[in-house]
């Protein structure tokens, strides 16, 4: 029996995609009950459009972008990261859906929802555990946050490791700036990071 679910959960995202919602339900009650649901995934609207988010029982392991255009692709990355054993799940993402609607509308200025370091290493782990603690309108500088990591001169690798951030808005690399105060880059492209220094009062409107 837990063989035969496995293998549904390993080809979940192919298999179930179509399928009805009292399939979906049936195979994540089963995988719950028997401790074999790696990866919780589900869609959330937003302002910046539909994110795909995705948790283990460690936390947040994933929040992306453009959710309705590249689903397949994030759930393939998860699968060879994390575990194939993923399964759409929304009551697992509840916390974080109720996070990200009260900061949206104003009423968040900071995440309480854990988060999953573990495909995350070394210097760019640092680089976004320390991006992690800068407060709601808060600004940093790619050198700053270098500095915070241990490596003052490493801004390219600081750079590297914010644009590979897999976890945004949640883990704010929004709030990280070239030194002189230009945008810089961001994984969502620079309209939403606008977007969210300005929501956070970062930016002029």
């Amino acid at each position: 029996m837990t063989d035969h679910i496995e293998g549904e959960l390993s080809t979940a995202g192919r298999r179930l995609g179509g399928a009805g919602a009292d399939a979906r339900r049936r195979l994540r009650e089963r995988a719950e009950a028997e401790g074999l649901l790696d990866v919780a995934y589900t869609t959330v609207d937003s302002p910046l459009g539909c994110l795909l988010a995705a948790s283990t029982p460690r936390g947040v392991v994933r929040l992306a972008y453009d959710a309705d255009a590249g689903t397949d692709d994030v759930l393939g990355d998860l699968a060879a990261r994390v575990s194939p054993r993923i399964l759409e799940a929304p009551a697992r993402l509840d916390p974080l859906r109720r996070e990200l609607e009260e900061y949206f509308t104003g009423r968040r200025t900071a995440f309480e929802v854990p988060v999953d370091w573990s495909v995350m290493h070394g210097f760019g782990r640092r680089v976004l555990e320390h991006t992690a603690q800068l407060r709601f309108g808060e600004v940093a500088t790619y050198r700053e946050m270098a500095a915070r990591a241990g490596s003052p001169a490493a801004i390219r690798a600081a750079g590297n490791a914010l644009a590979a951030n897999r976890v945004p808005i949640v883990v704010p690399c929004h709030r990280v700036l070239r030194t002189g105060g230009g945008l810089g880059g961001y994984t969502g492209g620079l309209g939403r990071k606008e977007f969210l220094l300005r929501l956070e009062g970062a930016l002029a409107p």
